[in-house]
């Protein structure tokens, strides 16, 4: 059973052979997962009813505060496309079963929860086996798929006058100022005391709507995130000795970056909203693919012949939460 077994935590799809990309982590709604927190032994023990002071026990009516089938009900995940079911510990996994050419059972855990792929050749019994063998790790990954939705759903910016959200790892505080147009650039950055936030005023009406209030901070900093990355890229291109021949700005809901062979780099716009470490680890990585197109060690001496604590800031990337726009 051992060798048919493949497992991963995979949120993202597969690299192409001519582009590598660097994920983002993903804002889909996780699986549903209803928790119940496990009982204590002296829970599991005791009674289902509760003695009142001075009353035969045996004839007590009071009622727990929790029964004993709400505290055994078990948590769930559900997968959107799920065609088997298994209980898994103290949960029941709803999965996406599919077959395929392969030699292992493979086990994905996403952002829409469990899909579990096997060889045409495998029994049901063996897939439910595998499934019981690694049911710790298939739980640990989707509560921590549950965890970071939950993390992410919490940071969802409220689009209004006074709402602030990060720029350059700075917290910046929207003013709505319809008395100005700001030039034409329909925004500008204010910093008078160093000590608070700085002010972004919009030039936009005190009735705007949320939509437009949020249109209007995607625009100023999709500009500040164009003038900011092409100074990054023209930094660390001639020191890894690489050429970048064009920039796009990406709105991908999986993706932080990405390099292809013709020196076409993309990245995410809301890199923006991370520190200068952050964003010029980044854009590091994505040059350092125009040299090593894989992520063999080779590929990560050049990243961090130019970035050399990559490590940390690649936790940082992965770990920190950014605002939830939508």
């Amino acid at each position: 059973m051992r060798g048919l077994l493949q497992y991963t935590l995979d949120l993202f799809d597969s690299l192409s052979a001519d582009a590598h990309e660097l994920a983002v982590p993903s804002t889909k709604k996780p699986p549903r997962a209803d928790h119940a927190a496990p009982m204590t032994p002296a829970a599991q023990a005791a009674p289902a009813t509760a003695a009142v002071p001075g009353a035969d026990p045996v004839k007590s009516t009071s009622k727990p505060e929790i029964s004993l089938a709400d505290s055994l009900t078990p948590a769930r995940f559900v997968h959107p496309r799920a065609t088997r079911e298994a209980t898994l510990g103290n949960a029941r996994v709803a999965y996406e079963f599919t077959r395929g050419q392969r030699r292992t059972i493979g086990f994905v855990v996403g952002a829409e929860g469990l899909s579990v792929r096997a060889p045409r050749w495998v029994a049901l019994r063996d897939v439910d086996a595998a499934l019981q063998e690694k049911s710790a790790w298939i739980l640990r990954k989707l509560a921590e798929v549950d965890q970071r939705y939950a993390k992410l759903e919490a940071t969802r910016i409220e689009w209004r006058d006074g709402v602030s959200f990060p720029f350059l790892g700075e917290p910046v505080v929207v003013r709505l100022d319809p008395k100005h147009g700001f030039k034409g650039v329909g925004a500008v950055l204010e910093a008078s005391d160093p000590t608070m936030p700085k002010t972004l005023r919009m030039a936009l009406a005190h009735n705007a709507t949320p939509e437009q209030i949020r249109d209007a901070a995607q625009a100023w900093l999709s500009r500040q995130a164009r003038r900011i990355f092409i100074e990054r890229l023209d930094h660390f291109a001639p020191r890894l000795g690489v050429q970048w021949t064009k920039l796009s700005l990406s709105n991908a809901s999986t993706r932080w970056g990405s390099a292809s062979i013709d020196g076409a780099i993309r990245l995410h716009w809301r890199l923006i909203h991370f520190r200068m470490p952050v964003i010029d680890y980044v854009v590091a990585h994505e040059l350092s693919h125009l040299r090593v197109m894989d992520h063999s060690p080779r590929f990560w001496e050049t990243v961090e012949s130019v970035v050399p604590d990559y490590g940390v800031l690649r936790k940082q990337l992965k770990d920190e939460t950014i605002p939830r726009w939508y």
